[in-house]
């Protein structure tokens, strides 16, 4: 990209689909991407477009929520129900931070090439083609995104009923919160982040105070060294090491969603890298601490036993007290992980529709807040009917193995960019690349591969949703070259 200015005035009128904004056509080498721009620029100008409001304190608490959500508090006995000592449990969690740092590292570099709104679904777009660009945020819409709030939601809302005593429907409740995050969404990306920070702020208060409790409330006689492993190294040990690994690695995505919103953070070339790291480098510490207070507290059998650990611990610290206040952090933690994805997500449809390939009323910026309202709503009401059909926990099934395959896609696309040296000024560069960008795609592969191992039918019917997209990106191509000719 030429300047930092040159990507804040995105088409938002109903222009011809084709027709992209100076940044993308700039760093671009899609086909998309090479159609004609505007003849009038004063037109372009005076068009709603998106602000660059979102600053680097704002980036990094989006980049945390979009990891943090109800998962931390609840995962840690999954992860014992795999392997059974201190130290192998402690050593995935770990491990799965250790990806998600070369996942951070990865996304800093990408976000530096390319500051272009919908994030992950520009570089697929660009790296490979728009078809991979496009099923990314189909499956996101239908799938990833819109199954994993439904879940979130509904989880929020039973916390908050069991909290409050409120003779009100989860149901209702569900629809009410997930109305009020689009309502402060749509009015404007600063209020949406803002409101995000402080739900953040507010949800590591929630997950220190679990770890100081667990540390200084609880007198904990398990040892942490003794045994170092549950068998002999063996490919049995493996296999449970890899299949512990997959909820870990699930607890810590999330940290590529900021990047949806790069046009409108400022300076995104260098804030989001480093927003970025820090914060993947923050969840790491958090979530490491709790399941050392778990392992402590609980010891690995106890651990593995109860489906709630954070409450478990809480009550063993403070009593019923501990308890309450532990499910007032786990309502707090799903309403800001909700309110990072009512904020980040819709961007990526946003850009499909500004690429003509969606439809072109969810690329419209209102006027006023300058935000993709349209965009935001229709995630909106596409979760609100996913939670209210009761089928979101299918759905979840099929969230590991296509958020995985993309996440590798994506650190594929880096080895791509590096080849053609596209942006190569970019200023941010992975340490220890290509082998650090290698060991992160591979891992994310490796997950893909293990939940088709596992879970083959949910893993098949995931599948059949991503090629499901095939013909409807075929139609929306076909739409958009008829549109290009019409206006050559």
């Amino acid at each position: 990209m030429g300047s930092a200015d040159a990507c804040r005035h995105p088409l938002t009128r109903r222009q011809p689909p084709a027709r992209l904004s100076h940044a993308t056509v700039e760093n671009s080498t899609s086909p998309l991407a090479l159609t004609a721009l505007p003849a009038n620029s004063h037109e372009q100008e005076s068009a709603p477009h998106l602000l660059r409001q979102v600053g680097l304190f704002d980036a990094t608490m989006i980049v945390m929520g979009g990891i943090i959500g109800a998962g931390i508090f609840i995962n840690p006995y999954v992860v014992a129900q795999q392997v059974h000592t201190p130290m192998l449990i402690l050593g995935v969690w770990i491990a799965g931070g250790v990806v998600a740092m070369l996942g951070a590292f990865v996304y800093a570099e990408l976000a530096a090439r390319r500051p272009a709104v919908g994030g992950q679904y520009a570089y697929l777009r660009e790296a490979f083609h728009p078809a991979v660009g496009f099923l990314y945020g189909w499956v996101l819409l239908l799938v990833i995104q819109t199954g994993g709030m439904a879940a979130v939601t509904v989880t929020f809302a039973r916390y908050f009923l069991e909290l409050t005593s409120w003779r009100i429907s989860e149901r209702l409740l569900v629809v009410v919160t997930l109305v009020v995050l689009t309502v402060i969404n749509c009015l404007g990306v600063k209020l949406g982040s803002r409101m995000q920070s402080v739900l953040m702020v507010l949800k590591i208060a929630a997950i220190a105070g679990l770890i100081a409790a667990g540390l200084f409330a609880v007198r904990a006689p398990h040892p942490l060294l003794h045994p170092l492993l549950d068998r002999a190294p063996s490919f049995d040990l493996l296999t449970a090491i890899g299949a512990a690994m997959v909820p870990v690695l699930f607890a810590f995505g999330g940290w590529q969603t900021t990047n949806f919103i790069a046009e409108e953070i400022k300076d995104p070339r260098k804030n989001l890298s480093r927003a970025l790291v820090p914060g993947v480098a923050g969840v790491i510490v958090l979530y490491v601490g709790v399941n050392f207070v778990c392992v402590r507290t609980l010891g690995p059998q106890a651990l593995a036993e109860t489906h709630v650990p954070a409450t478990s611990v809480m009550r063993l610290a403070m009593g019923d007290a501990g308890a309450r206040l532990i499910a007032l952090g786990i309502t707090i933690s799903t309403l800001g992980f909700l309110s990072q994805s009512v904020l980040t997500a819709p961007r990526v449809y946003f850009a499909m529709a500004r690429d003509g390939l969606f439809f072109q009323g969810v690329a419209k910026v209102t006027r006023h807040t300058h935000v993709p309202a349209v965009a935001i709503i229709l995630q909106s009401v596409w979760t609100i009917v996913v939670a209210l059909s009761g089928r979101y926990e299918q759905i979840l099934n099929y969230v590991v193995s296509m958020d995985f395959l993309f996440f590798g896609l994506a650190g594929a696309s880096l080895f791509v960019f590096r080849r053609k040296e596209t942006g190569a000024g970019s200023g941010y560069r992975v340490p220890g690349h290509p082998w650090t960008t290698a060991v992160f795609v591979l891992a994310c592969w490796v997950v893909v591969i293990n939940t088709i191992y596992r879970y083959p039918t949910n893993s098949l019917l995931g599948f059949v949703i991503l090629l499901l997209g095939l013909p409807v990106y075929a139609f929306w191509a076909t739409k958009q070259k008829k549109a290009a000719r019409g206006t050559s």
